[in-house]
């Protein structure tokens, strides 16, 4: 091959190259150009408000006199000790969330496994239907189970008043309104059911036909298979869950109102926030409440994490 041609080449291949990169470089530039509406967003409602509440937890940032606004160093942050109601309402959200995390996670497993059995007739409407309760709005979800577990004029008492068992009083006792508030959590389970459907329908068939033919029960089928293969599709409720009972408020808020009644039992943790920040309009304090709630929240998402090393299978996972 000539010089000629040598220079040719390198200069075809520099050609094609310079062609690759600038295309390379313009699907980068329409990649950020079509997130950027996204991270304007992020950095508007979300990075900076988040600064700015890390900034008056160390203040005594009060609404009601917005310009004597004062630098208190770590005072915002030793009062979270002295202060009684942090505890109470940590412990609150804390019990509820014993409650509602696991029966949260199982129930839509065992609708799941239901609703993904090919022998079921109209098995597509009875998705719908239980679908359509996520795509109600949580105030509308609250009053409705209000009316609906009212000891008095609330179906469920009355119908079972007529056999003879008498319910308790689900909004107003302390022990029991956990349980009636989880029904109305309970009610909004449609979307995660369709997830575990969906995790449920990438299981590969093989393994099934494979396990009826060694003559295994439905019960270490589902054991054995089912459960490992979602694993990742219950570890992602799992997260979702836990970070949305740490944001539980509309429920507990539109009922009860901050009051926290009966007896304390709904003065939920972001409840005492907003009474904290508004009502009492001291946003240097509630500031740092917050800020206390992402730590916690963090801490137990990094903790989920680790755990779920050790459980969570995934099928491409090299050993």
């Amino acid at each position: 091959m000539t010089a000629t041609a040598k220079s040719n080449d390198l200069r075809v291949g520099n050609t094609s190259t310079t062609k690759n990169y600038d295309l390379r470089r313009r699907r980068i530039l329409w990649g950020w150009l079509f997130l950027s509406p996204w991270i304007v967003g992020f950095f508007l409602f979300y990075f900076i408000p988040m600064i700015s509440s890390l900034v008056f937890s160390f203040t005594n940032f009060d609404l009601s006199r917005p310009n004597e606004i004062e630098f208190v160093g770590l005072r915002n942050w030793g009062s979270l000790f002295a202060d009684p109601n942090v505890g109470a309402s940590l412990l609150n959200t804390l019990k509820y969330g014993l409650v509602a995390l696991p029966l949260s996670v199982i129930i839509p497993i065992l609708i799941a496994t239901l609703l993904n059995d090919k022998r079921l007739w109209g098995k597509q409407l009875v998705r719908t239907l239980f679908y359509l309760p996520f795509m109600v709005p949580t105030v509308a979800s609250a009053f409705i189970w209000a009316g609906y577990l009212n000891p008095e004029t609330g179906w469920l008492n009355r119908f079972f008043s007529t056999i003879g068992i008498t319910l308790p009083n689900w909004m107003y006792d302390p022990q029991a309104i956990y349980f009636g508030l989880f029904f109305i959590s309970l009610w909004g389970i449609g979307n995660s059911i369709l997830i575990m459907i969906a995790g449920m329908q990438t299981v590969p068939s093989e393994l099934y036909e494979a396990a009826r033919v060694d003559g295994a029960p439905p019960l270490t089928i589902f054991r054995r298979i089912t459960l490992p293969m979602i694993s990742p599709v219950i570890f992602y409720n799992v997260v979702l869950t836990t970070i949305a009972l740490f944001r539980f408020f509309d429920a507990p808020f539109m009922l009860k109102g901050s009051t926290g009644n009966p007896a304390g039992s709904t003065l939920f943790y972001n409840i005492y926030v907003y009474r904290v920040a508004f009502p009492q309009q001291s946003m240097g304090y509630g500031s740092t409440l917050a800020w206390l709630l992402f730590v916690i929240a963090l801490i137990v998402t990094i903790a989920i994490f680790l755990v779920a090393r050790r459980f969570v299978y995934y099928a491409n996972e090299e050993n």
